[in-house]
């Protein structure tokens, strides 16, 4: 005789695993690209988590077709990051400085820097997996107008210029180092300049490279070009089309300070940038 639970059928329940999804999504007057796949951010950071998905390639591609073809046509990209998230670039915000760098990851795909406005925005929450944000910026593509493309927005960029090069961005090195860590005013003085080039169509930066005088004025001057391509790269991952920024070394030719005291010589080993 069976035991009765021997006539119990057994049925094995399988939860689904529901993947979220914010889809890729380039949407305007003469194209329309959608993908399942996304640009995704670890949390707290503003640098584009590399490989992308093919599919975004694919559409970043489509895209550049399209303003080829369309040069009137420019796209702002809104980068969003969540008010739990910790803001440790130059930018005034995580979003904003996603934004930048989903611009400098097009650029570096082939589009051009002017193709592009960027903004940022802190909200509540956002989709993710895991430490993952899935696809935390959105694309918005308008019509340039006169006004818009002359950059007669109604502020005074002269003005802006003329303080940012009455008191310079001067970023101090340690001895025989390139590197460099930044302050609370250099960081402002970096979204000042930040602000500037990406509103003035035609604006550009001059980086100059300075040392002290010790050792040779030939390794001197070598060492005064790697400070400023280091100014540059900085600035470059910072917004800043690599292409609007010239380097230069002066070497030990220019000293601001008494090569004879210690402090004079960290007054030499220095980086200056100001607006061409």
């Amino acid at each position: 005789m069976k035991e009765p639970a021997d006539d119990i059928e057994k049925v094995v329940i399988v939860k689904e695993t529901v993947t979220e999804i914010v889809p890729f999504v380039i949407n305007g007057d003469g194209i329309d690209y959608r993908s399942s796949d996304n640009i995704k951010f670890l949390k707290n950071s503003a640098s584009v988590i590399l490989p992308v998905k093919d599919s975004v390639t694919i559409g970043i591609e489509k895209l550049k077709t399209f303003l080829d073809g369309n040069p009137k046509q420019k796209v702002t990209i809104t980068g969003y990051a969540t008010t739990e998230e910790k803001n440790t670039t130059t930018y005034p915000n995580l979003g904003l400085a996603r934004a930048n760098d989903v611009k400098n990851y097009f650029v570096s795909k082939g589009l051009s820097a002017g193709n592009f406005d960027t903004k940022g925005e802190i909200i509540d929450s956002w989709k993710t997996n895991a430490d993952t944000l899935l696809g935390p910026v959105s694309f918005q593509i308008n019509t340039l107008t006169d006004t818009v493309a002359s950059n007669t927005n109604g502020e005074d960029f002269a003005a802006l210029k003329a303080k940012i090069n009455a008191d310079p961005l001067v970023l101090h090195f340690n001895t025989n180092r390139s590197n460099n860590s930044l302050n609370a005013t250099e960081r402002q003085k970096i979204k000042d300049i930040t602000y500037y080039i990406l509103h003035v169509n035609d604006g550009s930066l001059l980086v100059v490279g300075h040392s002290d005088n010790v050792g040779k004025r030939e390794s001197n001057v070598v060492l005064g070009q790697k400070r400023a391509d280091f100014t540059k790269d900085y600035l470059s991952k910072n917004g800043i089309d690599g292409n609007k920024i010239e380097t230069q070394s002066k070497g030990p030719d220019e000293p601001v300070g008494d090569n004879t005291t210690a402090d004079g010589k960290a007054n030499n080993r220095r980086t200056v940038v100001t607006i061409k």
